[in-house]
């Protein structure tokens, strides 16, 4: 089993969160550098294929992209990269703090349960590989898919969903909303919002995440989760269903299968670390997507993104 306990015993920055991104971030040759150059990172991904049976890691390093963008290879390999880049990092001496507070956008919760050691590596690649695989599913059997509404408030396209039968699932930043549901709800929803004023981006997923189209993925989950162990993290977990800090590992099966069906509060999520008194974040995975929503929530805040080599070495 990979020892991440020393995680925990690295001192507390009380200005500092750590991230973790989720669907949409990966990219084909993702933790390839990390791999080859730094021991620490290659454990990981050896790790994970071990545990999942497959060797995931030539999927990130090799591609082709579309195993890598099948929803059961996506989700584990985003969360193997982010913790490879960690645990990178701390071998390079470049974290040499554990956070005050942790968050992951959807799937990147696992991530952060990994990293404040409230689930075993091993158990949280694969915990989350099952959650691709039912979500995969659900998206087979309740086709649906995604739009992102640009330059709206939270309540007026909450008003559209609510007349054209979506869902808000994701308030990433201020303006940058994800809309949800079957593909004539969204596009009738969508008409709305640019009639209104907005700005809409369709989106090329595979299905509605957090909507109510992925309730046989959530219980599916529930019944999966309710089997897992989970410890009482190192520091506290933003909810991405509440925003509440959670400090139980009692709390996590319930907020893991909650957050399958329900809106990523990511806006309040960084408001309420903000508000904590976190004034600096470190992303870790690739890509630099939850910075930028950082940038524009909170806009003091410092950013800095782990990904590849040269940033876990910098």
């Amino acid at each position: 089993m990979t020892d991440l306990s020393f995680l925990s015993r690295l001192p507390v920055a009380a200005d500092t969160a750590w991230l973790f991104p989720g669907q949409g971030a990966q990219a084909v040759g993702m933790g390839r550098d990390l791999a080859e150059q730094i021991p620490a990172a290659r454990a990981i991904f050896d790790a994970a294929d071990e545990a999942l049976g497959i060797s995931l890691s030539s999927i990130c390093f090799d591609g082709p992209e579309a195993d890598l963008t099948q929803t059961v290879n996506t989700q584990p390999a985003l969360v193997v990269h982010a913790i490879a880049a960690l645990a990178a990092a701390v071998d390079a001496g470049t974290i040499t703090h554990r956070p005050a507070f942790v968050a992951g956008h959807s799937l990147g919760e696992y991530a952060a349960l990994i990293a404040v050691n409230a689930v075993p590596f091993e158990a949280g690649v694969r915990l989350v590989r099952e959650r691709g695989r039912l979500m995969q599913i659900a998206c087979d059997a309740q086709p649906g898919t995604m739009a992102a509404v640009l330059g709206m408030e939270p309540d007026a396209v909450r008003a559209i969903c609510a007349e054209h039968g979506t869902s808000l699932c994701n308030i990433n930043a201020p303006g940058n909303i994800t809309i949800g549901g079957t593909t004539e709800a969204v596009a009738a929803a969508s008409a709305a919002a640019v009639a209104a004023g907005g700005k809409v981006i369709a989106l090329t997923v595979s299905g509605a995440f957090h909507t109510p189209l992925m309730q046989s993925a959530a219980d599916g989950m529930r019944a999966v989760l309710a089997n897992a162990a989970f410890a009482d993290p190192t520091s506290p977990v933003i909810s991405n269903v509440t925003t509440r800090q959670l400090t139980s590992g009692a709390s996590f099966a319930a907020e893991l299968t909650d957050q399958i069906t329900s809106p990523v509060l990511w806006a309040d999520s960084v408001r309420a670390m903000h508000n904590a008194g976190v004034t600096k974040v470190i992303e870790f995975g690739p890509g630099r997507a939850l910075s930028g929503m950082v940038k524009r929530i909170e806009r003091s805040m410092e950013t800095r993104n782990i990904g590849t080599v040269e940033e876990a070495r910098a």
